[in-house]
């Protein structure tokens, strides 16, 4: 029997993502973000758009749900942090998507619906 984070670690470990739609959010065009899965731990790192550096740490909830912590410095030099709840699926294309629910905890307030698609070769 697969573990459950065994899925979300064949559609998420050292895979590649770019914004689809986060229209409230900071992330936008050009920002892209990089995933690794170990154990059911996750960790990011993103840039590019409005991206100075940011970085994310989260677990594996469930077969196709995660949840993750991230931090950014910005171009304009702010220091941002946040917390995601997020589904992975796959479009009819057969790439890796990513829903999130998100929220600010620190240099922002509000929060938002986003989504990322895996950026294939």
């Amino acid at each position: 029997m697969q573990s459950p984070s065994a899925t979300v670690h064949a559609r998420l470990h050292n895979r590649r993502f770019a914004v689809a739609n986060n229209t409230k959010g900071l992330s936008g065009t050009g920002t892209i973000f990089h995933y690794q899965v170990e154990d059911g731990v996750i960790s990011s790192t993103y840039q590019g758009g409005r991206i100075r550096l940011g970085t994310q740490v989260g677990r594996v909830t469930g077969t196709d749900t995660i949840e993750l912590l991230y931090q950014c410095v910005t171009l304009e030099g702010e220091l941002l942090a946040g917390w995601s709840r997020g589904t992975v699926g796959v479009d009819r294309d057969g790439r890796t998507t990513l829903s999130f629910d998100w929220g600010w905890l620190s240099g922002a307030t509000g929060g938002g619906e986003s989504r990322y698609v895996e950026i294939t070769a």
